[in-house]
């Protein structure tokens, strides 16, 4: 009521403000003196006139108000009592009226009557009233007077409603609706509601507008839902009125059907609201909120709110409306206009958030139950930044969750995003605070999808806010930069490095990034490069605002490159090649477009020029420091961006130190003189050798050793500089690039290169390397791993030829790296302790590759093994079963131990090294070079076959030695989930080794290389597929033993690499993206069209279907068991991508396929070992989640295929399931009790709404499920070895649990209906918590910590589970049945525990006489002592027969 009264005073401002008006008017017009007339009071012999002077007031003439002499209450008692009194009553009351009608004809005394009255100061007026109200409405509060009046009211009203506003501005229709409002009392309610439906239909605009809003201070609470009904039709009718309606309509006091009925009829209306009434239309739907329809209400009005068709006419218009600047102005203003109501009518919603809990919860629930991308609205993420602004900490935690759960599963995306900005600027720029608390929160998060949002949202931040938000973007950056973490620093380095790239703007923050050079210590070689290129960038392409920064950048430059520390000097390296890019970058290339470029200046080179001297003199004494240049060179040379004199200047430079320092001429006899005899080796142009060249490596890795020594550490520097054969392959790699730029990719003035051979020594020695003394074995393994980086780097250079002669000696070199890494693992096998010379100088090397143990010792060790596990397998009791599975799973332990000490031992003894270990010391392949693959593959039978020496083809080693290195790739660059840990500092240290060329790709440029790839890729998957079906066809259809072991063994490993490339491409998290779905598409309907050529263009699943037809045609010839599972895992992906329905059973057939096939090893033995027991746990599960009935698929595995394994000799394996032996008995176990786990938890529990037939397909599966958890706890009593008791202990725990939550409900509900089948599926589960009970006692007798663990808990479950049965039998009225008894503590095999047995008679006849509750405490005291007590359930005929 407060609220309404300031209202009505507000509002009769008008009429003291018209008064003062009037007043001064007339003061003006009248001059001296005023008339008699005009100063004398209205004096008539009319009933009226004389009956207001007896009550109090007197009437005046002319502008004067009238004047109250007493108090307005004793004026309205006095004139009631004097028309009730008086002799003509009640045809007095009508005189009265009719003389009121008379003397308000005259337009000054009407008005006067609609004033305030004036105060008499000889009246009795109580000094402690200010404001006296008009004589109408104290007549209107006398009650006998009341209808009359309002009467004459609403007659007078048509007359001044069209006259426009008079002279005076007195709003005289106004001034008539206000002396309705706030009445003590209303005679006829109805009455005065229909007069005003009335009037408000005739009305003009201005003066509906105006009863409309004066209706909640006209109306009684009665008629305030008739009102809403008819206010409610007239805002279907007038949405005109939409505005003042919704006002009266707010502060009507309505139920709560007819609230529900308007704000739906508001609802309908919203999206043909004007976006100027937009704010007071949600404020009313807000207003009217409560907490049971809250979330149906707010996903209604988001549906409703389309702010994208408010506001784009509104950006549209400027462009176009351009015919005048009057045109242009009235658009500008319009949308400056539209903005400010979207601005109002969010701020209505922060309101509405901040004040109302359960609006907020409500909008989170709204945003939460959209599930696509295409359903999102810009409102969404505006209303995620309001709730984010204006909720406590616990709600802006929830909007941060939802927000990256979002962006998670692709429902937001950068498109919203961008949308939001551009249509919403200005609003967005009041949650400033919020948008830059959720990137940074975004930024830290360790999924890249939503890390990519995050920094999103600083960029268009950027982009679109004022100078304030631009410095504050930047200063978070750089903290993101500064904080450490690799994943933070990477993308914030990518978002400065657009903005510097996009923005000019950037400018005026250089000194904010240029603080990150306090913090270079932190930073990998990749983040130093970006922090460069970005201060270089804005230091010398960005004209005066940011040149103050290239003398800080010269002097870090300086200090970091006269640094002794190698990581420092590697700093400044980085730095000042970046810094010289910059200065000679070819600005009209790279933006032919703009005329205002010019080429390099004079200064401009002279600075660059003197850079790269100063760069040359601090390198000159340090190989590994002149390596880094080359390749940092190198790849500011690649991007082709250079000015032409610089790129000149560098190509020479190069060419020149490299002829000098490593070619020299072909001379055919040879003085020896170092510690290895020196030979020409590798020449590929033997016919032209008079008059060649060779590549000087054994003479200079002699000096070189000669002045470092072999340790590695410098002697004194000379004014000499070192050329050693560690920079060989940089400058190589540089000077290569240099000539590609130069001469548009065409080698032929270095294609000596590619052919000429190497000075060596004689790679016989190998053999006997053994022989040879510790410096010759470590000058020897120098000398191979230069030159396998040199031929690595040929390959690199000269991929791309098109020249056949020079794709012919491509291969040869690779052919050359498959032998040479052949001989170098017999090298280090023989020399322990050897560190390689480096070959990637980006980074550190914090990993040494591991020292190998000579070879006796590794005999001893494993003699030593098996000795111990001899004696634990003699020691055991019951373990003669399953001996060979403990001793199967020691040595796989051993094997995998030594696989990660970089060794393997063959059956001789000898140990070989895995160059995997080492892969940081070679140089890293370029993805071009995978353009090889284009090549046919020829198998060493072919070549046998044909007699035809002379092909030079892909051999299975070379495409091996491919596979491998573009496999590795892919596992780096194209992550199958979105997620990527996060590591603080360079924790991730090696991973990035060996793959620097690799990082300057994005995901996308990979994954379209790698689509490219996709039909050799596919044609040496069939060729593989082709020569392992010969040879089932040749041996009856079983992989056998071939003659050329190791060539079988080669191409069974490009099977396996050329399936793993396929899967980790198609499972890539790239492809979840809209932008990539045509790539998918593409790359599918590469295999598809493998299978069958489309003559048209097939849809979408159409691809996928004929895709994974192709795939599964490879399961006949796989040849290992890890290859099986890569298939499998691939037709997983590919069916993911799809919807086709019938892949799931395909895979559970192929998988099932798989499980009965024998896996034999080239050498005809079975495979065994960890990582074939992984593969074919991998396989089961597969099998198990694949197939259509869990429980039978187990049934069949533990009811025919253990039985015959058990049958069979002690090596033989089950008939069924040939991959079931003895050693792999415990990986079948395994995944049978977890899935048999899984199968019941997805079991709904019973409930008593269920129909009968879902009670008996319920039950039907629990009774699957019991029998085969029946089945599998009584496998422990002949496979009782330790793992196999460890896993049926945990989860046969996890099955009783699931059964008591989801099984019990269910039997509760049943057992009437099915008693026979409740009580055999109790007796079966008896059965096995029975031995579930001997397994505890075994447990505690043998007194093993491991399997101990499990036993409190399982037996409070078995404990439990008795307690339950007896609760279900009460339930059903049968709780006579039940009765309980001791279970006495036996051993796996039944014999009862001597132990106790005593204890348990002598205690035997007190425990019959324990009462119920008694039996309870008992029954906890036997938990600890070991006892359990079981259930026996049965009814009273079967007691005797249940009895043991």
């Amino acid at each position: 009521m407060l609220a309404k009264r300031r209202l009505s005073k507000s509002m009769d401002d008008d009429v003291v403000n018209a008064k003062d008006q009037s007043r001064a008017k007339k003061s003006k017009i009248g001059g001296g003196k005023r008339t008699s007339v005009e100063e004398g009071e209205v004096d008539d012999d009319t009933v009226f006139v004389q009956l207001l002077k007896i009550a109090g007031v007197i009437l005046k003439y002319g502008n004067q108000p009238n004047k109250l002499t007493i108090d307005q209450a004793l004026f309205q008692k006095k004139l009631y009592q004097a028309l009730r009194k008086h002799s003509r009553y009640p045809g007095v009351v009508q005189e009265f009226i009719s003389g009121m009608e008379l003397y308000v004809e005259d337009r000054d005394k009407f008005r006067s009557c609609l004033f305030p009255c004036g105060q008499s100061q000889e009246g009795e007026l109580s000094n402690t009233i200010n404001y006296q109200e008009s004589l109408i409405k104290l007549l209107l509060g006398i009650e006998i007077l009341q209808p009359p009046v309002m009467n004459m009211l609403f007659e007078k009203i048509p007359e001044f409603m069209y006259e426009g506003v008079p002279e005076d501005g007195i709003n005289i229709p106004r001034l008539i609706i206000n002396q309705f409002k706030w009445l003590d009392r209303i005679v006829d309610s109805k009455d005065l509601t229909s007069k005003v439906m009335q009037l408000i239909s005739v009305a003009p605009l201005e003066i509906q507008r105006d009863i409309i809003t004066s209706l909640p201070e006209i109306l009684e609470d009665p008629q305030h839902n008739e009102i809403a009904k008819e206010l409610n039709s007239l805002l279907q009718q007038k949405t005109y009125l939409t505005v003042p309606i919704l006002d009266a309509l707010s502060s009507l006091n309505l139920c709560t059907e007819l609230l529900v009925e308007v704000r739906h009829s508001v609802m309908s209306t919203l999206s043909a609201v004007k976006i100027d009434d937009l704010p007071v239309v949600v404020k009313f739907i807000l207003h009217a909120v409560t907490a049971v329809d809250a979330t149906e209400v707010i996903k209604e009005l988001r549906k409703n709110l389309e702010l994208e068709s408010c506001v784009l006419p509104c950006q549209l218009q400027p462009n176009q409306d351009k015919q005048n600047k009057s045109v242009m102005g009235t658009s500008v203003n319009r949308e400056n206009s539209s903005h400010d109501c979207v601005a109002i009518m969010f701020d209505v919603i922060k309101g509405a958030v901040r004040f109302q809990k359960v609006t907020a919860e409500a909008w989170i629930k709204a945003i939460e139950s959209v599930d696509s991308a295409a359903e999102h609205k810009v409102i969404d993420l505006l209303v995620l930044l309001i709730l984010h602004t204006a909720g406590t900490s616990n709600s802006k935690k929830q909007v941060e969750k939802l927000l990256r759960s979002k962006i998670r599963f692709g429902h937001i995306r950068d498109q919203l995003l961008q949308a939001v900005f551009r249509s919403h600027a200005l609003v967005i720029r009041e949650y400033f605070s919020s948008v830059l608390s959720l990137a940074q929160t975004l930024l830290r998060s360790p999924d890249m999808s939503v890390v990519f949002f995050g920094s999103q949202m600083y960029k268009h931040a950027f982009m679109m806010f004022d100078s304030y938000c631009q410095q504050e973007v930047v200063g978070a950056l750089v903290t993101h930069v500064c904080s450490g973490f690799t994943a933070e620093v990477d993308i914030s380095l990518d978002v400065l490095t657009d903005l510097v790239s996009q923005s000019s703007s950037m400018a005026a923050y250089a000194v904010f990034v240029k603080g990150i050079l306090d913090y270079m210590e932190n930073l990998s070689p990749q983040h130093i490069r970006k922090l460069f290129f970005i201060l270089s960038t804005l230091a010398f392409n960005r004209g005066q605002e940011s040149s103050h920064i290239q003398d800080d950048l010269h002097i870090v430059i300086r200090k970091q490159l006269s640094s002794t520390v190698s990581k420092y000097k590697r700093i400044g390296i980085i730095g000042a090649v970046m810094i010289v890019g910059s200065m000679a970058c070819n600005r009209i290339k790279i933006d032919p477009c703009s005329s205002d470029l010019s080429a390099m200046s004079k200064e401009s080179f002279r600075q660059a020029t003197a850079l790269i001297e100063l760069v040359r003199t601090c390198i000159e004494h340090s190989p590994e420091a002149a390596s880094l240049y080359c390749d940092e060179m190198a790849n500011l040379v690649q991007k082709g961006d250079l000015d032409p004199q610089v790129q000149e200047l560098i190509g020479r430079s190069v060419l020149d130190n490299f002829q000098e320092d490593f070619v020299i001429d072909l001379i055919p006899e040879i003085d020896n003189k170092y510690l290895l005899p020196l030979k020409c080796m590798y020449n590929l142009d033997e016919e032209e050798s008079e008059g060649g060249i060779v590549i000087n490596l054994l003479p200079l890795l002699s000096n070189s050793l000669s002045i470092t020594g072999f340790d590695g550490k410098c002697a004194k520097q000379g004014t000499k500089k070192c050329v050693s054969p560690v920079s060989l392959a940089s400058f190589f790699r540089l000077l290569r690039l240099c000539e590609e730029v130069q001469h548009n990719g065409n080698l032929e003035e270095i294609d000596a290169l590619l052919g000429c051979p190497l000075y060596l020594t004689n790679l016989e020695l190998v053999e006997k390397v053994e022989s040879l003394s510790k410096q010759e074995r470590e000058l020897l393994c120098s000398l191979l791993f230069h030159a396998l980086n040199w031929f690595r780097e040929i390959v690199n250079g000269f991929c791309k030829q098109q020249d056949t002669e020079m794709k012919g000696k491509v291969l040869l070199r690779l052919q050359n790296i498959t032998q040479l890494q052949g001989l170098l693992e017999k090298c280090l096998a023989a020399t322990p302790g050897y560190v390689p010379p480096l070959a990637n100088f980006d980074s550190e090397i914090t990993e040494m590759p591991p020292t190998v143990a000579p070879v006796a010792a590794a005999k001893k060790g494993n003699k030593d093994l098996k000795n111990k596990k001899k004696q634990k397998s003699e020691g055991s009791k019951n373990s003669s079963v399953d001996s060979s599975q403990t001793e199967d799973h020691a040595e796989g332990s051993q094997m995998q131990t030594e696989n990660t000490q970089g060794k393997e031992t063959n059956e001789e003894g000898k140990v070989f090294v895995n160059l995997a270990n080492y892969r940081a010391y070679f140089r890293e392949l370029d993805v071009d070079v995978f353009f090889v693959l284009h090549s046919g593959l020829v198998t060493k039978s072919q070549l046998d076959t044909e007699l035809d020496t002379e092909v030079v083809q892909l051999g299975s080693a070379e495409l091996v030695f491919l596979l491998e290195d573009l496999s590795r790739k892919l596992d780096y660059m194209l992550l199958a989930n979105a997620t990527k840990k996060v590591l603080f500092l360079k924790v991730k240290g090696d991973r990035d080794i060996g793959f620097s060329h690799l990082r300057q790709m994005t995901q996308q440029q990979l994954a379209q290389f790698t689509a490219k790839l996709l039909n050799p890729l596919c044609h040496h998957l069939e060729n593989a597929h082709n020569f392992f079906q010969v040879l089932m066809a040749e041996n009856n259809g079983v992989v056998d033993v071939l003659r050329d072991v190791k060539e079988q063994q080669r191409l069974a490993a490009c099977y396996q690499l050329l399936l793993q490339i396929l899967n980790t491409f198609f499972a890539w998290s790239g492809f979840a993206q809209n932008e990539n779905r045509k790539l998918l598409k593409s790359a599918i309907g590469v295999l598809a069209n493998r299978l069958k050529a489309g003559d048209g263009e097939l849809g979408m699943e159409e691809l996928f279907r004929q895709t994974f037809r192709y795939l599964q045609n490879f399961q006949s010839t796989v040849p290992t068991c890890a290859s099986a599972v890569t298939l499998t895992q691939l037709l997983i992906v590919i069916s993911s991508r799809s919807s086709v329905s019938q892949c799931k059973e395909k895979i559970a057939s192929i998988a099932r396929g798989f499980l009965c096939q024998s896996w034999v090893l080239p050498t005809g033995e079975k495979e065994k070992g960890n990582k074939y027991n992984e593969a074919l746990e991998i396989l089961l599960c597969i099998y198990l989640k694949h197939t259509d009935d869990v429980f039978k698929s187990v049934e069949e595995i533990a009811g025919v295929g253990v039985p015959e394994l058990l049958n069979s000799t002690k090596d033989g394996n089950s008939l069924t399931f040939p991959t079931l032996t003895r050693q792999t008995f415990l990986v079948f176990y395994r995944v049978m009790m977890r899935e048999l786990d899984a199968s019941v938890k997805e079991i709904p529990a019973g409930t008593q709404s269920d129909s009968p037939e879902v009670q008996v397909e319920k039950l039907l599966r629990w009774n699957l499920a019991v029998r085969d958890f029946h089945i599998l706890v009584n496998l422990v009593k002949v496979f009782d070895s330790r793992p196999v008791l460890g896993v049926c202990l945990k989860h046969g725990r996890l099955f009783v649990e699931s059964f008591l939550k989801q099984g019990m409900p269910l039997l509760d509900f049943s057992f009437k209906k099915h008693q026979d089948d409740v009580q055999s599926l109790l007796k079966t589960l008896q059965l096995s918590t029975r031995q579930l009970h001997h397994m505890c006692g075994h447990s505690k007798i043998n007194q093993d910590t491991n399997l101990t663990n499990h036993v409190p808990w399982l037996k409070k479950l078995l404990e439990l589970f008795v307690y339950r049965v007896k609760a279900m039998l009460t339930i059903n009225k049968c709780q006579e049945a039940f009765w309980l008894g001791n279970l006495k503590n036996r051993d796996l095999q039944g014999e009862e525990i001597l132990t106790q047995k005593s204890e348990e008679e002598s205690g035997g006849d007190e425990e019959s006489q324990l009462s119920e509750d008694d039996e309870e405490e008992k029954m906890e005291e036997e938990e600890v002592d070991g006892c359990e007590s079981d259930t026996r359930k049965a009814t009273r005929d079967d007691e005797d027969s249940d009895s043991d």
